[in-house]
């Protein structure tokens, strides 16, 4: 079997976010744990790890997994204990996984199926997809546009598609029918963000561009450029709500991380960082996380003064993060390096960095 699927599509998700009763999985590699330093934890996993969600209590890890892209057929959906790092449980899926959003009861995980055009939502209890949205479009070469980011807002999700031009598909989060496009979005809708500051959805593309969408209407209010006419290719943000400050990450163009006022959009830093990719701001520690997926390292800021106060080498290539509630763990997706034939040498990975230590 041969897969086949937009290389702009993987490349962005790559960059990110039939049914099977939910088991323990036969087919999972052992919990072999890595004492990498301290205070982390790293588990060899599977292939195609990406975005992850806790459960309500803090004691379940999931973990999308698109499985390999060569010769392998869907993808699997991970719920490991979040302390030990051991699978208790895998809903094996038709379609690959990427972007994850949890609902606020812990009953359904919403996964992007990127490379399909589809969002599903499984039920955490038995591990069975309870429905499925396709969504119809196509671009000139007949792929689906990648449905990226997957954002849980007031019982609707929004959904990022890379494509040119690009949109965001506005999704009744207990039916999955589809209410609304939201249109002239730029290039390659990348990450999402709902701010409580603001009262508004923040979305990345492309185009350079982070729009502002107000909720209540679904439509784009305003469009920053924060770097101008220079190249720039948004994917990621975090918020520090206290200060007002949006983070934006460049992996590609710019190679940095953008600090904006979250009202103005104004420029009030540019980090120079190298490489970014996932970001996170702990409000209780005051500190920004960074994944550097070209230098393998994870960074740990100062959230007021930017001075870096730690560096995790993660080597190969450190992709998302998740924080827990309490602000202690960080949890970190490490990926293998693609071949040339989409394969790769060996699974991906899951980190715990208790933060505390």
């Amino acid at each position: 079997m041969k897969t086949k699927f937009s290389a702009v599509a993987l490349f962005l998700t790559v960059a990110l976010s039939g049914c099977a009763t939910q088991q323990t999985s036969q087919t999972t590699p052992p919990a072999t744990q890595k004492a990498v330093a301290t205070d982390t934890t790293q588990r060899d996993l599977a292939a195609g790890l990406y975005e992850m969600a806790l459960g309500p209590k803090g004691d379940v890890l999931y973990v999308a997994s698109a499985e390999g892209f060569k010769d392998v057929q869907g993808g699997v959906i991970y719920k490991l204990d979040a302390t030990t790092l051991k699978t208790v449980g895998s809903s094996h899926t038709d379609l690959k996984n990427f972007g994850m959003a949890l609902s606020p009861d812990g009953q359904i995980v919403y996964v992007t199926n990127s490379l399909d055009g589809a969002l599903s939502a499984v039920n955490t209890a038995d591990g069975k997809v309870k429905s499925r949205i396709l969504f119809s479009e196509r671009n000139k070469e007949g792929f689906p546009y990648g449905a990226r980011e997957v954002l849980l807002h007031n019982g609707l999700l929004y959904i990022g598609a890379v494509a040119d031009p690009a949109q965001i598909w506005v999704v009744d989060a207990e039916t999955l029918k589809l209410k609304m496009r939201i249109k002239n979005t730029g290039k390659w809708m990348t990450g999402l963000h709902y701010s409580q500051t603001t009262d508004r959805i923040y979305a990345a593309n492309g185009s350079g561009e982070i729009l502002v969408i107000n909720p209540k209407t679904n439509r784009v209010e305003k469009r920053w450029k924060p770097l101008g006419d220079k190249p720039a290719l948004l994917l990621n943000m975090a918020e520090d709500s206290a200060t007002g400050r949006l983070f934006v990450t460049d992996n590609s163009k710019a190679k940095t991380t953008l600090v904006l006022n979250i009202r103005t959009g104004e420029v009030i830093k540019q980090l120079a960082v190298g490489d970014s990719l996932a970001v996170k701001f702990n409000a209780k520690r005051n500190e920004i996380y960074i994944t550097q997926r070209e230098s393998g390292k994870l960074l740990s800021l100062d959230g007021t003064t930017y001075a870096l106060k730690k560096s995790w080498d993660l080597k190969p290539n450190p992709n998302s993060l998740l924080l827990s509630d309490d602000g202690q763990i960080l949890y970190v997706t490490v990926k293998q390096a693609f071949n040339k034939d989409h394969s790769t040498n060996g699974p991906d990975s899951i980190v715990r960095i208790d933060l505390k230590k």
